[in-house]
Parts: structure tokens; C-alpha cells; sequence
């Protein structure tokens, strides 16, 4: 079709597609970009290319495809702003997963790169030493020096490998960002109150139902914003998710 077509912006969208049911990831990339070079604003091409850049863990491409497509589907009060506000949250927390792992992984390197520093220069000590008793020391205080060091990065990665992950609840599905001062819609459901309300500029319907929806509408959700005040505090990490 394409060969017959080539000016078709859905025919590599559609081959996109299945080739990455087949998961030639790299060549669903090219057909996606192909897409976009004859449609800037699909939000189809920006959705499955996203799909394609996580799998091969490019992790910063994925996130930012992701967000274009949230950007069309809001521009355009597309029905498909979940599973793609759903691709958001899921790059995101790839991303961050990667992050954890590369950070414990530097942090495994670095403790191994300063005790063989360590044990090299006990070793040279040791050289130095004309009788048993001085090198006992030399071993004693160098082995207690090493100890300590290793018990200190222990403690440190006890404490930073904690699981660090954002609860669904504080995330608002307009912006990705944490809720700090939440409002609630007619359905139930929440979101930031100044994401919700530039929403409503543009378009004056509920997010999720299509509904009409007006500010006047919207309430305070007290708890929730404690929820996530409370959150914050324990968790400063979360503030740049």
C-alpha cells in the first residue's frame, strides 16, 4: 500500500503497528517518523512511537513522545486521552526505575573503587613493616578503616534504596506533576486546580466524561491535598518526578 501511496501519513502509522507485534522496534521508529514527516500533529504516530522508544529503553524519548500525543489529545479533546495519559505515567515510572538502577549500580562501583585504593595502600604499609607486630596493626587498623567505610555505604543504601514510587492518587492526569492543591469534578474525580482550570478554558467539559463541566463546579478536595502535603514532606524526591 505504501509503494502505491507513499503520501499516506496512517499507512506507516498501520505498518508501525505491526512490526512492532513482530518487535522490530527500530523499523516501527523509522515509519513513525516517516508519519510525522507528512503529519506533524498525529497523535497516533506520536502514540506508537512512544510505544517503540520505551521498549528499546530510550527512556527520555518515550516520555517526550508521550506527552506530545497528551499535548494533541488535549488540543483536540481527543477520546483517547486515557491510554495515553496511561503511556505518560508508564514512561515515567520506567524512567525513574532506570534511574534508581544506574544510581545503585554507580553507587556499588564507587564503594569498590575506594576499598581497592584502601587495601593497596595497606598492602604498601604492610611492605614497610620489619616485624609481625607492625604489621598486625597495620592490618587492624586498615581492616577497621575498610569495615567502617563499608558499613557507611551500607547505611546509605539502605536508606536511598527504599522503594521511591508516586501513588497514583497524587498524581494529577492533566499536568503528571503532584497535586498540591486539588479540586474535585461532579464525578469524583480529582485534579490540580489550575490544570483543571486552564482545561476548562479551552474546553468546558469534564476530562474523563465529555460532560459539560464549569469552574463554579468544581470543589476543594481538603483531604486529598493533605494527603499530598504529607506525601511531599516525607518524600522531596517527588517534587521533580
Amino acid at each position: 500500500s505504501i509503494i502505491a501511496d507513499d503520501s499516506n501519513p496512517s499507512l506507516y502509522t498501520n505498518r508501525a503497528m505491526a512490526r512492532i507485534r513482530l518487535g522490530l522496534y527500530d523499523s516501527a521508529i523509522s515509519d513513525c517518523h516517516e508519519s510525522l514527516k507528512l503529519s506533524g500533529g498525529n497523535l497516533k504516530a506520536y502514540f506508537i512511537l512512544s510505544q517503540c522508544q520505551l521498549a528499546i529503553k530510550d527512556f527520555d524519548g518515550a516520555l517526550q513522545s508521550a506527552l506530545q500525543a497528551h499535548r494533541l489529545c488535549v488540543e483536540t479533546n481527543d477520546k483517547s486521552l486515557g491510554p495515553v495519559t496511561n503511556q505518560v505515567l508508564r514512561c515515567k515510572k520506567e524512567r525513574w526505575e532506570d534511574m534508581e538502577k544506574r544510581r545503585i549500580r554507580e553507587g556499588q562501583e564507587l564503594e569498590n573503587e575506594v576499598i581497592a585504593i584502601m587495601e593497596r595502600e595497606r598492602d604498601e604499609m604492610l611492605a614497610t613493616c620489619d616485624n609481625d607486630l607492625d604489621k598486625n596493626q597495620v592490618i587492624e587498623e586498615w581492616n577497621h578503616k575498610i569495615d567502617v567505610l563499608r558499613a557507611t555505604f551500607e547505611k546509605s543504601r539502605a536508606a536511598s534504596e527504599k522503594k521511591r514510587e508516586v501513588p497514583d492518587w497524587a498524581i494529577d492526569e492533566i499536568t503528571f506533576a503532584i497535586m498540591v492543591d486539588p479540586v474535585v469534578t461532579k464525578t469524583g474525580k480529582s485534579y490540580e486546580r489550575a490544570s483543571i482550570m486552564e482545561h476548562l478554558r479551552r474546553h468546558p467539559t469534564d476530562p474523563l466524561t465529555r460532560e459539560p463541566l464549569y469552574p463554579h463546579e468544581l470543589r476543594p478536595n481538603i483531604q486529598l491535598r493533605e494527603a499530598c502535603r504529607e506525601f511531599l514532606e516525607q518524600n522531596g524526591w517527588a517534587v521533580d518526578w
